[in-house]
C-alpha cells in the first residue's frame, strides 16, 4: 500500500493531520480506523490547534510509537533507541519540509490557534499545505520500515 497516498487521501477527506498519519498504517498496525482517530484526534493543528508540533509529525511518532515503541519503563536501551528513531525522522522531516512547528510551516496561517477548526473548503485545501506534510510523514515511514523491516 502507498501509505504517503493514503494520509494525504485521508487529510483531504477531512481527517486531521496526525490522523491522516496514524489511520493511514492502520493495515500494518492492525487498528480499526476509528479508534487509531480516536487516539490521534487530539494531535491536529499541533497539538488541539496550538500549533506546535506538527500533527503529521504527531502521527508519524505514535505510527513509530505502535511499531517499534518500547513498553516496559525501565527499557533504558529501547526508550534511548526509539527516541533516536523518532528524532531521526522528526529530522528528516524538518530538512524536507523547512520545520517540524505547526505555525513555522503555515506562515500567517499559523497564527490562528483559536480551538475552533476551519470549515474543510476548496480554499482551505488550496492554502495549507498539511496533505503535502502527511504525505512527507507517511513516506518518511515506510522509507524506515523499508530499511528495517517491521
Amino acid at each position: 500500500m502507498d501509505h504517503s497516498k493514503k494520509a494525504e487521501e485521508l487529510f483531504l477527506s477531512g481527517y486531521n493531520c496526525a490522523q491522516a498519519v496514524f489511520c493511514a498504517f492502520c493495515d500494518l498496525t492492525g487498528l480499526e480506523v476509528e479508534l487509531a482517530a480516536r487516539l490521534s484526534s487530539s494531535f491536529g493543528g499541533g497539538l488541539a490547534r496550538l500549533r506546535e508540533v506538527c500533527g503529521a509529525v504527531s502521527g508519524m511518532a505514535m505510527t513509530l510509537g505502535y511499531l517499534y515503541g518500547y513498553g516496559d519503563p525501565g527499557a533504558t536501551d529501547e526508550k534511548k533507541e526509539h527516541y533516536a528513531r523518532v528524532r531521526g525522522l522528526v529530522e528528516k522531516f524538518s530538512a524536507e519540509c523547512g520545520h517540524y512547528i505547526c505555525r513555522e510551516l503555515l506562515g500567517e496561517g499559523g497564527k490562528d490557534s483559536s480551538p475552533v477548526p476551519e470549515k474543510r473548503t476548496e480554499a482551505y485545501y488550496k492554502k495549507r499545505p498539511c496533505a503535502k506534510l502527511c504525505a512527507v510523514a507517511a513516506q518518511l515511514i515506510d522509507d524506515y520500515i523499508s530499511e528495517v523491516g517491521l
